[in-house]
């Protein structure tokens, strides 16, 4: 009838009680046994890991990481890591001396001017410094970057955006430098921030399009020329030296500008003819270019 069975709360208690036994520590042996207590039981355990820790530079290493991860602020914080963590590999003196090619230099270089957003201007900076260093390990100049280095790195910065190709190539035109020339720190960061900043510019061109032309893929001529010469007048108030400032220019135009000139272009309500996408970031982009203080 089950009378002389435990209840179920019993067997659980007993069950318990038999895995908390086990896992138990065991008693501490009796003075004068002659046994030694295990090396790392002793309180002082935590401490000498995290002196661990610091010696061997984890706690440093680890912090960086961190703040690179809070500068940057990726999409995929994890991957981001795992990617920062391999790069630091390849970037040791070991690794350094095992790869010693440009191509690999290129990359490296490549991946610390993306690091950050160029409006965080302290961690562009020194991110900027630390390709540049790269890029001038190696190198047969101490006083700067060979011009052949610099000009690839921001050929392929600028591969990687909306900005149009010609754009591309009229930019690094004002920008660049001789191959055989020194490039010093400054005009390298003026020519790594300029080209981030004709990416965003297209990007930002790229999204009024879509504006401009409500989701048919085609807009009407008379706005976009319209809204082109706001452009032109934004970014024509005068001649910046910091290529960021362009930006602010172009975000001076606002929505009550836009619908302004767009309802001034589409006065005589007559259907006029369309532009393209590709044709509207190649005048935008042109507008940019033409205001870039050429690199003397």
């Amino acid at each position: 009838n089950g009378r002389n069975q435990p209840s179920p709360p019993a067997t659980k208690m007993a069950a318990y009680e038999k895995r908390r036994a086990a896992a138990a520590p065991a008693a501490a042996p009796a003075a004068g046994s002659g046994l030694t207590e295990p090396a790392g039981a002793a309180s002082g355990e935590l401490g000498s890991e995290a002196e661990f820790l610091l010696q061997a530079g984890v706690t440093a290493m680890v912090r960086e990481a961190l703040l690179k991860v809070l500068e940057a602020r990726p999409e995929e914080p994890v991957s981001f890591l795992a990617d920062y963590f391999e790069r630091l590999v390849l970037g040791s003196p070991e690794a350094t001396a095992e790869l010693p090619g440009q191509p690999q230099r290129l990359a490296r270089a490549l991946w610390y001017v993306r690091l950050a957003h160029h409006s965080h201007r302290t961690a562009f900076d020194s991110n900027a410094g630390a390709a540049y260093e790269v890029l001038g390990a190696g190198g047969r100049r101490r006083s700067g970057v060979d011009g052949r280095l610099y000009s690839e790195l921001l050929r392929r910065i600028c591969q990687h955006g909306a900005a149009p190709a010609e754009a591309a190539a009229a930019l690094l035109g004002r920008v660049r430098c001789r191959d055989h020339e020194a490039v010093p720190f400054d005009v390298f960061r003026y020519g790594v921030l300029t080209c981030f900043v004709l990416l965003e510019f297209a990007a930002k061109a790229d999204a009024l399009y879509g504006v401009l032309d409500g989701g048919s893929g085609a807009a009407d001529s008379r706005v976009c020329q319209a809204v082109l010469r706001a452009l032109e007048d934004a970014l024509g108030v005068s001649h910046f030296n910091i290529p960021g400032r362009y930006l602010e220019a172009g975000s001076k135009l606002g929505p009550d500008g836009l619908a302004l000139a767009m309802d001034q272009a589409l006065q005589e309500r007559k259907i006029g003819p369309s532009m393209s996408r590709e044709e509207f970031l190649s005048k935008a982009t042109a507008l940019f270019v033409a205001k870039v203080k050429p690199v003397e």
